[in-house]
C-alpha cells in the first residue's frame, strides 16, 4: 500500500458499504472459527492531552447516522447458503462502543500499550456492530490516549482512516459538525431471511464461477499437500492462484517456531521525509524502504540470539483500492526477502526486486479470487488451509496512508499514532502508518514465538535509520518544496469542506 498522506486527488471518498459482505470479507468472517486467524486490528492514538469525551461520542454518535455499516451488525445465512448480510441492529447502543478507562499511575506507554493488546485481541461480540473506540485518561505528563478496535469486514486499514474522517478536526476547537436526522428504528427481524432468498443467494453466488472450475478447485484445495504437484494441471483461471497456495514449507525462522495467543505491541518511530528521500534516491519507494528495514531488522535479530537465517517468508498487503471499491480492497502477496548478513543498499535493491514480482503474481492470485472459489467450501476446509499458509509466513507487514497536517480529536492533538495489524497466526506484523512528517509503526509480536520483542523493535528501528543514513543524500528542489507546501493547503481546504 502507499504510504503518501491522503490528499483531495487520492482517495478522498468513502469506501462502499454493500448489504451483503463481499467473497473475502465472508472468507475473513468464517475463518474466525479458528482464533488463530482472528482478522480484528487496531490503532493507539496517542494525545497532548485528554479528549473531550462527551464531545467524542457526540461526534461518533454522528457518525454512525452518517456511516450506517456503524449501526449495523452481521447476520450469518443458515448453512453458509450464501454471503452473510448487514442488517440494521434494533438493539443498537453507544455506550457499548464508545468507553472511558483511566490508566493507573504512573501512566506510562508501556501500560498503553500492554492495555491495547488486550481491548484489540479480545474478540467481538458477534451480535453486536463491529467496532469500539476507548478512550485514555491518566497517560504520563497529563496526556490521553484513545485505543481503536474495527474488524476487517467493516473496513480496511485505509478504509478505517477514511472513518475517521468522521471525528477528526483541523484545529482544537473546531465546531462541532451539523446534527444528522436520527435514523428510523429497525423492526426485529426474528424469522432471518427467506428461504427462497437464501436459495437465490446460494445459486447466484455459485453461478458465478463455471461448476468445472469449481470443482477442480475444490478437489485441489481440499488436499493443501498436492498443491505444486497439481498446480500445473490447473485452468489458467487458477494457476496462479495455486501457485500462492503451493507454498506449503514451513516458515523459515529457526527461531520463531511456536504460535500462540500471547500478544506484545512495541512502537517505532522515524522521520517521514528523510526515509522517502533515502528510498527515491535508492530507485524505489517508501514501501520498499519499510519492507526492507522490517527484513534487516529480523535477520539481525536471529545473528544476535546465535541463530542466522539466510531468507525468511513475509505477506504483504497491497491496496487494490480505486473509487469505486467497498470497505476492503486490498491482496496479499507472499514473498522470500534476504536476511543474511549484506550492505543494507544491497538488501533494498533484492527487496525492490521481490516486491515487483510479488505484485505481478497478485494480479493473478488476489484475495478476492480465494475467496470466490473457496465460497462453497466447508469452514473446516477453509480454516485448514489457511492454518497450512499461515504456518508458512515467518512475518507480515503492511503500510497505511494517513494525514500529513497536524489533527484533533475532541480538543485533543495527535502526537504519534500507531496501527495494531492483524497477526493471522504469525510471529509478528508490522504496520506503518504516516502521520504529519513521521512514520509511526506498530509491531504486533506473538511473544511466543519472538522470545525478545523489544530487541526485534530496537533492530528493526536501527535498521531503518541505517537505510536512511546509507542512501546517496540528496538536495530537496525548490519545485519539490513547493509542491509539497501546496499539497498541504490543499488537503487543509479539501478537510474543512467535509463537514460543511
Amino acid at each position: 500500500m502507499n504510504t503518501d498522506p491522503i490528499s483531495p486527488d487520492t482517495e478522498a471518498q468513502m469506501p462502499r458499504f454493500d448489504t451483503r459482505m463481499s467473497d473475502a470479507e465472508g472468507l475473513m468472517w468464517r475463518l474466525e472459527k479458528d482464533p488463530f486467524l482472528n482478522s480484528t486490528f487496531g490503532n493507539v492514538t496517542v494525545l497532548d492531552r485528554p479528549l473531550n469525551f462527551s464531545a467524542f461520542k457526540q461526534r461518533l454518535e454522528r457518525a454512525t447516522i452518517a456511516v450506517p455499516r456503524l449501526r449495523q451488525k452481521v447476520r450469518p445465512t443458515p448453512a453458509a447458503l450464501g454471503a452473510p448480510k448487514w442488517v440494521d441492529d434494533p438493539e443498537f447502543n453507544i455506550d457499548y462502543h464508545v468507553r472511558r478507562i483511566c490508566l493507573p499511575e504512573p501512566g506510562s506507554l508501556r501500560q498503553l500499550l500492554d492495555l491495547a493488546t488486550l481491548i484489540v485481541n479480545d474478540p467481538f461480540e458477534r451480535t453486536r456492530p463491529l467496532w469500539q473506540f476507548v478512550s485514555i485518561e491518566g497517560l504520563s505528563g497529563g496526556r490521553g490516549a484513545m485505543i481503536v478496535k474495527l474488524h476487517h469486514t467493516v473496513a480496511d486499514g485505509q478504509g478505517g482512516v477514511l472513518l475517521s474522517l468522521q471525528f477528526i478536526d483541523l484545529e482544537r476547537n473546531a465546531p462541532l459538525p451539523p446534527p444528522l436526522p436520527e435514523p428510523p428504528t429497525p423492526e426485529p427481524n426474528l424469522a432471518g431471511d427467506e428461504p427462497v432468498d437464501l436459495l437465490r443467494s446460494s445459486m447466484t453466488d455459485a453461478l458465478r464461477v463455471p461448476v468445472g472450475l469449481l470443482k477442480q478447485v475444490r478437489d485441489v484445495l481440499t488436499d493443501p499437500t498436492k498443491l505444486p504437484s497439481l498446480a500445473t494441471q490447473a485452468n489458467d483461471s487458477v494457476r496462479g492462484l495455486l501457485a500462492q497456495l503451493g507454498e506449503v514449507d514451513a516458515a523459515r525462522s529457526p527461531l520463531w517456531k511456536r504460535r500462540s495467543l500471547q500478544r506484545r505491541l512495541e512502537t517505532v518511530r522515524v522521520p517521514y521525509r528523510e526515509l522517502l528521500d533515502a528510498s527515491r534516491a535508492l530507485g524505489g519507494k517508501l514501501n520498499t524502504a519499510f519492507v526492507t528495514a522490517v527484513a534487516d531488522g529480523a535477520g539481525a535479530y536471529h545473528r544476535a540470539l546465535g541463530a542466522p537465517v539466510e531468507s525468511l517468508r513475509t505477506s504483504i498487503a497491497i491496496s487494490t483500492r480505486t473509487e469505486s471499491s467497498g470497505s476492503n480492497a486490498f491482496s496479499l502477496a507472499k514473498l522470500l526477502v534476504p536476511t543474511g548478513e549484506m550492505p543494507i543498499v544491497e538488501r533494498f535493491a533484492a527487496v525492490q526486486e521481490a516486491l515487483d514480482q510479488a505484485r505481478e503474481g497478485v494480479k493473478s492470485a488476489s484475495l478476492d479470487t480465494l475467496a470466490t472459489l473457496s465460497a462453497n467450501l466447508p469452514t473446516s476446509v477453509l480454516t485448514r488451509i489457511a492454518r497450512t499458509q499461515s504456518q508458512s509466513i515467518d512475518f507480515a507487514t503492511s503500510n497505511v496512508r494517513s494525514g500529513g497536517i497536524p489533527l484533533y480529536i475532541a480538543g485533543a492533538l495527535i502526537t504519534e499514532n500507531y496501527p495494531v495489524g492483524p497477526l493471522g497466526g504469525v510471529a509478528f506484523n508490522a504496520t506503518l502508518l504516516s502521520y504529519n512528517g513521521s512514520l509511526d509503526i506498530g509491531v504486533h509480536i506473538d511473544s511466543a514465538a519472538v522470545e525478545q520483542p523489544l530487541r526485534l523493535r530496537d533492530e528493526i528501528e536501527r535498521s531503518l535509520n541505517r537505510l536512511i543514513y546509507s542512501a546517496p543524500r540528496t538536495e530537496a528542489t525548490t519545485e519539490q518544496a513547493a509542491a509539497s507546501k501546496s499539497a498541504v493547503t490543499s488537503m487543509k481546504k479539501w478537510w474543512s469542506r467535509l463537514f460543511r
